[in-house]
């Protein structure tokens, strides 16, 4: 059997094993893998109670991660996050203690609630996947992921994330609440919480690193990639929006583009592929300046305005 068919059905039985703990969500399931296997950044926006941290801790407990969780508070520290350097006597030298973001998978939980330098602690660590203190500085461990959760910011207490580290996170998605069906199976067998102690992982180490080079190699045509810029070029020619998108956002769209035609068992990216990232990589990147005209969506404006190849 062809690799590319068997990395697929692994993927697949990822994906089913996370629909089962996150019940009826199966696109925001399916984004969030993307986003991994995309080696990019998640950030989830929604009220609490709505299975965003039971998604972080699922992914990590069926692709087999080292997972930490860090509650965002406003008197969090930089140092809380990324590690401090604490003296040996008996030694006489400083040793850097690593802070919970040495982790494969970290769930920043409410990152939204800490101040802005405690937020910015994330920068160099989500863009170079390492951590400089004293000016050494400290590899990640691979594949190193942050799920990011915030909460909308017209709640108390909440700090709004600078456009920088905005720009960090491959996608930002929402869970949303369940429907009827999703939500009576929620009711019959309880907190699918409860569950999470006895999921076993799906993938192994290798196999992860399989599944990110077989996304890697899906191919993108000529025509596919003239999509892509004109999507760029309509967000930066037009006054709609208050800046286009960057270089880093059209490579992400890419990468998500692949990522999601790989979990479709597409071996090419397909249009339908792009328009279906295209929410969760585009979104939080355009500020919209006339909604009047855009909507409240960027990512429907745009797929209505620049025709499919």
């Amino acid at each position: 059997m062809d690799t590319q068919v068997n990395l697929h059905s692994l993927a697949e039985q990822v994906a089913l094993t996370m629909d089962d703990l996150i019940l009826g969500k199966q696109k925001q399931v399916r984004l969030a893998l993307a986003c991994l296997l995309a080696e990019g950044h998640l950030l989830i926006e929604d009220v609490p109670g709505v299975g965003k941290t039971t998604l972080a801790h699922g992914l990590a407990k069926v692709l087999g991660l080292s997972f930490q969780r860090i509650q965002f508070t406003s008197d969090l520290l930089p140092a809380d996050v990324t590690g401090v350097s604490i003296y040996n006597r008996d030694e006489r030298v400083f040793e850097f203690k690593a802070g919970p973001v040495f982790s494969q998978l970290l769930l920043a939980d409410e990152i939204n609630r800490a101040t802005p330098k405690t937020q910015s602690s994330l920068l160099e660590a989500m863009e170079e996947r390492q951590v400089t203190n004293d000016g050494v500085a400290h590899k990640l461990p691979e594949p190193f992921f942050v799920v990011a959760t915030q909460n909308p910011s017209e709640q108390i207490g909440t700090f709004p994330l600078p456009e920088s580290q905005l720009d960090r996170f491959l996608m930002r998605i929402d869970i949303g609440y369940p429907d009827a069906i999703a939500e009576r199976r929620l009711l019959e067998q309880g907190d699918t919480r409860l569950s999470l102690s006895g999921v076993e992982a799906v993938t192994d180490m290798h196999q992860l690193s399989d599944l990110t080079k077989a996304v890697s190699k899906i191919t993108v045509s000529p025509a596919l990639l003239d999509y892509v810029q004109a999507i760029i070029k309509t967000t930066r020619q037009t006054d709609l929006f208050l800046h286009g998108l960057s270089p880093r956002a059209a490579l992400g769209l890419i990468r998500a583009s692949k990522a999601w035609a790989f979990l479709s068992g597409h071996k090419g990216v397909l249009p339908e592929d792009v328009q279906a990232v295209m929410s969760g990589v585009v979104d939080h990147r355009l500020v919209i300046r006339h909604k009047e005209r855009v909507g409240n969506s960027a990512s429907s404006f745009l797929q209505q305005e620049v025709a499919i190849p």
